[in-house]
């Protein structure tokens, strides 16, 4: 695996040279935890925390790293590194925050595609699909549709609800899948290219950590059971953790987990 593999580019090279850089290692935000946070390199992964100098210019939370973030460390034992500058982001998918400062919470950075999950059964809804849709254009994120859980409609309910989806949302690639039948993993692998780094966007029970599971063909994420009276899944990734990782090869070398 190379830098360029995560996603690094010629951009992110010239910003080293100016910025006085180069004497740092760079690595890639792939999880925060209260300011505690995962660092990949092409060599392994750190766990992180920020320089006090950064801490002390920071201004607000917007920075501060987050998930997708590219920075430039120290290593100063086999497990443990220094944040010292983040570089400039690409892309920055956020949503308002629901604590009382309104103030915007990151979710991910440098996102290319935004795969919005959804399943088929009783807890479809369009309106959700748009609500992710917004995120995704605000954020100058590729959206791509995926109709999970497609095993468990018939045919004419299928119809329905890509005739329903074509109706109001135009200009988005939908894919329609089953990690049972495996109905469209091929098309997911097709659109996964490599230096794109994807995520996952969905609520709770919609089957975001099985399709990383089943596209990966190993255990990555824990998954919830379905309760047969509610319809609905074990809320399992609650926390923003890591990116799907840019091509499914990448998936046996990376920590890559969904964003909820």
């Amino acid at each position: 695996m190379t830098l360029e593999d995560l996603g690094y580019n010629i951009d992110l090279e010239q910003y080293a040279k100016d910025h006085n850089l180069q004497s740092f290692e760079v690595g890639r935000v792939v999880a925060e935890h209260k300011e505690k946070y995962i660092v990949k390199t092409i060599n392994s992964e750190y766990q992180a925390e920020v320089t006090g100098k950064l801490r002390f210019t920071a201004e607000n939370r917007f920075d501060f790293p987050a998930v997708g973030d590219w920075v430039a460390i120290t290593v100063y034992d086999e497990s443990q590194c220094l944040i010292h500058e983040i570089y400039p982001r690409r892309t920055i998918l956020s949503r308002k925050s629901v604590s009382k400062n309104f103030e915007s919470q990151i979710l991910a950075t440098n996102i290319d595609y935004g795969i919005i999950v959804t399943a088929v059964d009783h807890n479809f809804n369009i309106n959700r699909i748009e609500r992710y849709l917004t995120i995704c254009n605000a954020s100058k994120i590729e959206p791509i549709i995926v109709l999970n859980k497609i095993d468990l409609i018939d045919t004419d309910r299928k119809v329905e609800i890509l005739y329903e989806i074509n109706q109001r949302i135009f200009h988005t690639p939908i894919i329609t899948l089953s990690s049972v039948t495996l109905e469209g993993i091929s098309k997911i692998k097709n659109l996964i290219l490599k230096t794109k780094t994807y995520c996952l966007l969905g609520s709770s029970g919609v089957g975001k950590s099985t399709i990383l599971n089943t596209l990966a063909e190993r255990f990555l994420m824990n998954t919830g059971s379905i309760s047969l009276i509610h319809n609905k899944g074990k809320h399992i990734t609650t926390h923003r953790d890591s990116l799907f990782q840019n091509y499914i090869s990448s998936l046996e070398n990376s920590r890559s987990y969904s964003i909820t």
